[in-house]
């Protein structure tokens, strides 16, 4: 494995973690109903919203709670995953 090719699978990893983890703190601010008035939750739901693209309407239940937990939880273990194979990828890639 190349030194760039880590470095780039270690990057890989870490924006797909942050990704995952922000998605995962939107969905805790809304199950537990923080105050969108705030301006950590605030912070946190600019950067969630744009995260869950394709996954954000994929399932509509009756209860919004349970709508954001589904669809950004789905998005959320999707960047994890593609994250992890794309950086397993990456370092197994030839010089």
């Amino acid at each position: 494995m190349s030194r760039v090719a880590g470095m780039v699978a270690a990057l890989v990893i870490t924006a797909s973690s942050l990704a995952a983890l922000f998605l995962v703190a939107y969905i805790l601010l809304v199950v537990f109903k923080a105050s969108p008035h705030n301006d950590i939750v605030r912070g946190v739901r600019y950067v969630a919203i744009p995260l869950t693209w394709v996954f954000k309407n994929l399932f509509t239940p009756h209860s919004r709670k349970a709508e954001v937990a589904i669809n950004s939880g789905l998005a959320a273990v999707v960047y994890l995953v593609v994250g992890r194979a794309l950086a397993k990828l990456l370092r197994r890639a030839p010089v």
